[in-house]
């Protein structure tokens, strides 16, 4: 499952999923540039981790709702070694509210970010790609995109969106060696879950066929292996990382 040579975006990569995704990638090899919006501190602390690792990481300030900023983020990672084989699309944000009260900014804000900067990513990665005739694209849903989820409309719109999008993708870029494909996580232990009671932790966990909550690695390891060669036969299709949760 080596990636030495290859050169991998990954979006919000600062802390969490992201962190995990471009720690897993590096230890195979790859060269990781990553993005952030706010949180420079963390994103370059990822990039610093990556390189115990021997390859070239940088963080790049862009944020993925801007064309701008994604074509600006595209130039940076093909200057390491001028192509760029795998993205994998994981900036995210969430801006719950139950639909009764949830402003248009809300809505659009996460369709912004989660879809739309999807979008931008996966155009300018498309455009590479086929050039190469090689590429790996994995898309970050979630479980909400696959079931729904009260107080989400937004965020559950976007992450299905992402799941049609891969499904789409990967009819139009098969025929140039391109996979793409989603992984939709369940509950993972993040910042956002650590500040959950115990209790609420637990009953969650009782939800789970494997009775705990997962883990970034959890779903880093699932990534790895869809933009590695053992995978080269996958495409467009929907992994769920969520303990049996669905």
């Amino acid at each position: 499952m080596g990636l030495e040579n290859k050169t991998a975006i990954v979006t919000g990569g600062g802390r969490g999923i992201g962190r995990a995704i471009c720690l897993k990638l590096a230890s195979m090899g790859a060269n990781i540039v990553t993005c952030y919006a706010h949180g420079e501190k963390a994103a370059e602390e990822t990039v610093s981790l990556c390189r115990e690792y021997g390859v070239t990481a940088v963080a790049v300030k862009a944020d993925v709702a801007s064309k701008e900023d994604v074509e600006a983020l595209f130039a940076e990672a093909e200057k390491i070694t001028g192509t760029i084989e795998i993205l994998v699309n994981n900036a995210g944000i969430t801006r719950d509210n139950i639909i009764l009260r949830m402003s248009d900014e809300e809505f659009d804000q996460v369709i912004d970010t989660n879809l739309r900067g999807a979008f931008y990513c996966l155009r300018a990665a498309s455009k590479r790609m086929m050039r190469k005739r090689y590429g790996r694209i994995v898309n970050i849903s979630s479980i909400v995109g696959v079931n729904g989820n009260a107080g989400q409309v937004n965020y559950a719109a976007s992450k299905a969106g992402l799941i049609g999008m891969t499904k789409s993708m990967a009819k139009e870029l098969g025929s140039r060696n391109i996979t793409c494909n989603a992984v939709a996580p369940g509950f993972i232990t993040t910042d956002m879950t650590d500040a959950l009671p115990d209790n609420v932790k637990e009953q969650i966990a009782k939800s789970i066929s494997l009775n705990k909550l997962g883990t970034p690695e959890d779903v880093a390891n699932a990534a790895a292996f869809l933009v590695s060669d053992d995978a080269q036969y996958i495409t467009g299709q929907v992994l769920g990382v969520d303990g049996g949760m669905s």
